[in-house]
């Protein structure tokens, strides 16, 4: 039997298969408002296959968008229209469905990706002030303006009500974004974060937001949802946040009863200088698999099924993330089903497409 396709508990949920769906942001909410563009986009990847699929990083307050088109769910009018969402998608198919919730920090107020993702002035019409740990621009970008101990409070409450309208709009995980950047992830690090209160200095103070974050929003829901952290496993970049912190912050989050972690690496520094080629941030997540119980989860250029399993096999993370590559093929599940001679569950509309003398496959 398939690892890759043997199911799995994360946190109070069963998964069919290890297989997930990253978060990858999607640049076409309006205001904040998930469009017919999502209910399609997320709709296929529901009925690829995979166990689970992430909902794009999605702002806790307006300030906290990368780009004017990120969604959001900091009002109930937001929570409304995620809840028909998840109903929508819900209705044909039997995968979890999460959401990763976000804010941008020093990286929010950009263009489009496809616009050339520059840096926006406060005054522009899609722009808007910049906020971060400490008054410190993310290379070329505009600088922020450094976080009041209010304004830090108030971003904590915007998690926790943003966590209570996921909840309430039937997502079944919620990840908080602690990778990649942006806010979170700015207090953790010592390039980005040089306050002298108790949000900077040391390990405990850079790490005290996402602690806080974390332990108000397991609090505000219920015990059938599931909550994890995303975070950079380091920044590629001397005298940054490293390997040996995100194994201590995985620990601590342990203790307070988190579900699981999942390991990314990079995007806080432009002077980053990232390794890159296939499995290039699996040694992170197989260094924190061999010093916590919590489930880890691994992403980062994994695009063959041979590959997802050997990670499994020997014991370097317990689930899979797939990025753009199920972008570029979104039935990619099926055909790393097919390729381990496993059995994978579809919509019952499509069992008539299984390619000939591989009927037995689909269930």
């Amino acid at each position: 039997m398939s690892l890759l396709f043997t199911p799995n508990k994360l946190g109070p949920h069963q998964l069919d298969n290890r297989i997930i769906v990253a978060p990858m942001c999607q640049y076409s909410a309006q205001d904040g408002i998930p469009t017919s563009w999502h209910t399609m986009h997320y709709g296929q990847l529901a009925l690829s296959g995979a166990a689970l699929v992430i909902i794009e990083a999605t702002a806790v307050e307006p300030r906290g968008r990368i780009s004017y088109k990120d969604l959001g769910l900091w009002s109930e009018e937001h929570g409304r229209a995620l809840k028909q969402l998840i109903s929508d998608i819900k209705q044909h198919t039997n995968a979890k469905i999460g959401i990763q919730l976000a804010h941008a920090g020093r990286k929010a107020s950009t263009s489009l990706p496809w616009e050339g993702g520059k840096s926006l002035a406060p005054d522009d019409e899609n722009g808007w002030q910049k906020v971060a740990p400490s008054s410190i621009a993310f290379g070329q970008y505009h600088q922020p303006q450094a976080l009041t101990i209010d304004e830090i409070e108030k971003i904590k409450n915007a998690f926790v009500e943003a966590a209570k309208r996921a909840e309430s709009a039937g997502i079944d995980v919620i990840e908080i974004h602690g990778a990649h950047g942006y806010l979170l992830h700015e207090f953790l690090s010592p390039l980005s974060n040089h306050r002298t209160d108790q949000y900077g200095g040391d390990f405990n103070n850079r790490s005290r937001l996402l602690i806080d974050v974390f332990t108000a929003v397991k609090k505000a829901v219920s015990d059938k949802m599931c909550v994890g952290v995303r975070i950079s496993a380091t920044d590629w970049v001397e005298g940054g946040w490293d390997l040996e912190s995100s194994i201590a912050l995985t620990q601590h989050l342990e203790d307070l009863g988190c579900h699981y972690i999942h390991v990314s690496s990079g995007g806080l520094s432009d002077k980053q200088a990232i390794k890159l080629g296939p499995n290039y941030q699996v040694p992170f997540a197989q260094a924190i698999y061999n010093e916590t119980q919590l489930p880890v989860i691994t992403v980062g250029l994994i695009t063959e099924p041979e590959q997802a399993e050997a990670i499994l096999l020997t014991e370097q993370a317990d689930f899979i993330a797939l990025g753009r590559g199920i972008l570029y093929d979104p039935r990619w599940p099926w055909h790393a089903a097919e390729k381990l001679k496993q059995t994978i569950k579809v919509a019952p509309q499509y069992l008539r497409c299984a390619p000939h003398g591989s009927k037995e496959f689909f269930k």
